[in-house]
């Protein structure tokens, strides 16, 4: 049986990336959300992904027709999943947060250098240090990707 929740504000709130770099140990080049531009607690949020073609991942995705690879945009999910999942502890800073699940992965359209992707995540279960999303990759209101994901923290 699920924990009940905490208390989540019903106040919309950001992260920039700064509060990313705090959040989440990823870092160049294998951060992939910029900034969080909408969350509600730990129920849902967008996060934005820049794709940039300076990106090391084109060099060899594909030469002549740079393609951002879809589990990088998996990934993007995962992290923003992940940093909402910090900010939803409060002051208590994980020592980990890991990427536990992939699930019904579906990829619509290529994501190429200059599109602005957004990832929309929202909450479908938690079991204390766990979460689980649906996640929707859109770009310009399209949707590009959509996956089921989980994360979890590890506290210590």
């Amino acid at each position: 049986m699920d924990d009940p929740a905490p208390t989540m504000p019903d106040t919309l709130d950001t992260m920039d990336i700064l509060q990313l770099l705090e959040a989440l140990p990823h870092r160049y080049p294998f951060l992939l959300v910029d900034k969080i531009i909408r969350m509600k607690g730990d129920e849902s949020c967008v996060g934005i992904k820049n794709v940039s073609f300076n990106e090391p991942q084109f060099q060899g995705h594909f030469p002549g027709r740079p393609v951002m690879p879809g589990i990088l945009l998996i990934e993007g999910m995962a992290q923003t999943a992940g940093a909402l999942c910090v900010r939803a502890q409060g002051l208590a800073k994980p020592k980990l947060v890991y990427f536990m699940t992939i699930d019904k992965v579906k990829f619509r359209k290529p994501v190429v250098p200059g599109d602005v992707v957004e990832y929309h995540l929202t909450k479908t279960a938690r079991r204390r240090t766990m979460w689980w999303y649906k996640g929707e990759a859109k770009v310009d209101g399209s949707l590009v990707c959509e996956a089921l994901v989980s994360a979890m923290l590890v506290m210590e």
